[in-house]
């Protein structure tokens, strides 16, 4: 299961799960969209390719709510 970051790993701008706007590499590092414009969608720790992250909604949500980072 994806681990769904509150927040971005380089300016802890808050992530909610249930709205997009957050970008993962294939390790679930996470960034806000401003981040990842200024990185070029390129990942700092893996160098791998950032791309948007899925929201996650309703029981799901409540289940497996976001993780502080």
């Amino acid at each position: 299961m994806l681990k769904m970051k509150s927040h971005c790993e380089r300016c802890q701008t808050p992530l909610p799960a249930d709205q997009a706007g957050a970008v993962i590499c294939s390790f679930e590092c996470t960034y806000c969209s401003v981040c990842d414009q200024q990185m070029d969608s390129v990942c700092p720790n893996c160098n791998g390719l950032l791309l948007p992250r899925p929201t996650r909604t309703g029981a799901a949500l409540a289940k497996y709510p976001a993780v502080e980072v």
